[in-house]
């Protein structure tokens, strides 16, 4: 059993567009109103409330007259927002999410659809009053729809991320085939290392790219009068760019990614600590543009599908101040240094090159301790374990632009 997502594109009508627009405000308005209950509710008691706690209390605001508009939401889209608002408090408890936030009108907007979503022809077929939109269908729907997200971007476009349930399962991950390591970096993006030769990559920089053109447009945006129409107008043109860049981005990680999955079976990185890279202000901007953690995922869930692995080691592991001939470690590496040369053997490293082979040789050297027998198979030296516990993991399933399967390696 398998479960994979597809996002389609959304043409509804003008009446389609209001009754969203509803739904929209309901459904915040609703995860706002359970939030602030939940917090006064600790207060009080020192308990929060679970989903049925939630629930419970949408009858009577129903028979509210001050809240009586709530009845012309779809019901389950409601109680979806029970549900996502104390799956957000386990995630908090559980460590893995920051305390859950009141939703703004400004931001991104979004509705869960349980059930009762069916494919008809070129259109989606939701329940209640939303009735048929039309949609741009790339890809086809061949699973069993479970859940739809229907969102509206800053920039005005609709989306649909059709959640389908498959009876058949990806294939056994194993890692016969072709290992390669990968080093990122912001200089070039990405430096490679298949056990034959090393490749590079260059950063786009997508960014800088459009600086001056969103620089533009958000001078026009800053000069129109708050709450007008004219200054919505201008800022869906800066959300506008702002959804380019990240456009060509996930274009430029989604191609790179393919053609990395399909010519290694076994994938190694580093895993990068993103979070606290980006508090250095001087290379937050660089970092944050290009998009690691994206292209981590992309590759995770592509190698899924293909019955590939992908290895992560230490973030602490020496990758760059290890000599990849004689594995002597050097005390220091400053980041303006790009080589440097071997006092023990002499040899002459490309710094990042130098990473890649590292990296590459300690995956080898953690799936023959987890009894692959890979280090044995391409017939390279295993090293001494250095540095701090390593972590591996099966490559897992996270959000995609316009594809995203679900679940684990078997």
């Amino acid at each position: 059993m398998r479960r994979q997502a597809v996002k389609v594109r959304l043409y509804p009508t003008e009446e389609q567009i209001q009754i969203l627009a509803q739904h929209f405000g309901c459904a915040r308005w609703w995860w706002n109103y359970g939030l602030n209950k939940c917090i006064e509710t600790y207060q009080s008691t020192g308990k929060g409330l679970s989903q049925s706690g939630l629930n419970s209390l949408l009858p009577a605001l129903k028979k509210d007259k001050e809240t009586e508009w709530l009845r012309d939401c779809y019901s389950q889209v409601l109680q979806s927002v029970s549900l996502n608002l104390s799956r957000a408090y386990q995630n908090f408890f559980e460590g893995r999410a920051q305390y859950p936030k009141f939703k703004s009108r400004h931001h991104r907007q979004s509705i869960q659809y349980p059930q009762n979503v069916k494919q008809v022809g070129e259109s989606l077929k939701f329940p209640g009053f939303l009735g048929k939109v039309r949609a741009k269908i790339h890809r086809p729907l061949d699973g069993t729809i479970k859940t739809v997200t229907v969102s509206k971007c800053p920039s005005g476009k609709y989306y649909a991320s059709v959640l389908m349930e498959y009876e058949s399962d990806y294939p056994a991950c194993n890692t016969d085939g072709k290992v390669v390591g990968i080093d990122l970096g912001i200089k070039d993006f990405a430096i490679t290392y298949d056990g034959e030769k090393t490749s590079k990559y260059p950063n786009p920089k997508h960014l800088a790219k459009y600086e001056k053109k969103l620089a533009k447009k958000q001078r026009i945006a800053a000069r129109k009068v708050k709450g007008s129409n004219r200054r919505r107008k201008a800022t869906r043109i800066v959300a506008r760019v702002y959804e380019q860049v990240s456009n060509v981005r996930q274009d430029y990680l989604h191609k790179l990614s393919r053609k990395i999955v399909d010519n290694n079976q076994v994938v190694v990185l580093e895993n990068l600590n993103v979070k606290g890279m980006v508090r250095n202000h001087k290379e937050r901007d660089a970092i944050s543009d290009t998009g690691w953690g994206a292209f981590v995922n992309f590759l995770s869930y592509k190698l899924e599908r293909n019955g590939g692995k992908l290895v992560e080691i230490n973030r602490w592991f020496p990758s760059s101040k290890l000599c990849s001939n004689c594995h002597y470690q050097i005390n220091e590496l400053p980041l303006d240094v790009r080589t440097w040369t071997s006092p023990s053997c002499g040899t002459h490293h490309d710094r990042d090159g130098n990473a890649a082979m590292n990296i590459r040789a300690e995956g080898i050297r953690m799936l023959s301790s987890f009894g692959t027998g890979e280090a044995n198979a391409n017939g390279e030296e295993v090293r001494p374990i250095r540095g701090r516990k390593p972590k591996m993991r099966h490559s897992s399933v996270k959000l995609e632009a316009h594809t995203v399967p679900q679940g684990q390696c078997g």
